[in-house]
């Protein structure tokens, strides 16, 4: 395999388990050094473990987007650690899906926080180096349910939301050699999505193939999949692409 990211530092949130670990494993088999941060502390341990055990530079820090303190800390020991923070994958996300009328105050904070704030607080921190090495990648995933959908009153809107951010992170850092984009995952079978089927109350699979009767590819998304689309961003190649929303959903999205 090509080694397109030799030299690059790819700084990914939530990147121990699911898509963000796809994206970790993509971007160090591509010759990427790796930073994670992760509030899973098992998956974060046995995710560094697994790719020093295959030569891999791996940093990772248990760290929460949504506290400034700690975001800025770990990029900084990541700078230190390899000598540039040159790509950011916004991945760190939550769910706490609910009719409206049945959504608590907590349930709307927490996915505004972990999504918003934290790309907020993630994308401002990486741009301060990225703005002085004159060359950046910041990558935000989205999620088909930003053009809305049933029980996710919160998630909805906090994804519509980084799309907004993306196309102005876009408009503001273009000058400084960073593009800035967005994945927007459709159904992709990850614990997430497990945890979906488990709260309207039906068997995983049966999640799975409702799914499927819906996408015109005729399968469910992998992790792998938004892996895929996210390196494309992060290439040096795809410098004259930014602020756009790619939509990988085995389909055309509206």
């Amino acid at each position: 395999m090509s080694k397109r990211f030799q030299g690059r530092t790819a700084f990914v949130t939530g990147g121990s388990r699911g898509i963000g670990r796809a994206i970790v494993n993509q971007f160090a088999e591509e010759g990427a050094n790796v930073a994670i941060i992760d509030l899973d502390e098992e998956a974060l341990k046995t995710t560094e473990a697994e790719l020093k055990e295959q030569g891999y530079p791996v940093y990772t820090k248990l760290a929460s987007v949504t506290e400034r303190d700690e975001i800025e800390l770990a990029m900084k020991e990541a700078y230190e650690a390899f000598g540039s923070l040159d790509i950011l994958v916004n991945n760190a996300g939550v769910i706490r899906d609910n009719l409206l009328f049945k959504m608590t105050d907590d349930d709307w904070l927490t996915v505004m926080d972990v999504h918003l704030k934290g790309a907020f607080f993630a994308s401002r921190a990486a741009q301060q180096y990225m703005t002085k090495n004159n060359y950046g990648r910041i990558i935000n995933i989205s999620s088909t349910s930003a053009l809305g959908n049933r029980g996710q009153s919160n998630y909805s809107t906090a994804k519509a939301g980084l799309q907004g951010l993306t196309k102005t992170l876009a408009i503001e850092l273009g000058k400084f050699g960073i593009t800035a984009n967005a994945v927007a995952p459709g159904f992709i079978e990850t614990a997430m999505t497990k945890a979906t089927a488990e709260r309207i109350g039906i068997p995983f699979e049966e999640l799975i193939k409702a799914s499927v009767s819906k996408i015109p590819v005729n399968r469910s998304g992998k992790p792998e999949d938004i892996a895929n689309a996210i390196l494309f961003f992060a290439d040096e190649r795809s410098s004259f692409v930014s602020g756009q929303v790619l939509y990988v959903a085995g389909g055309p999205k509206n």
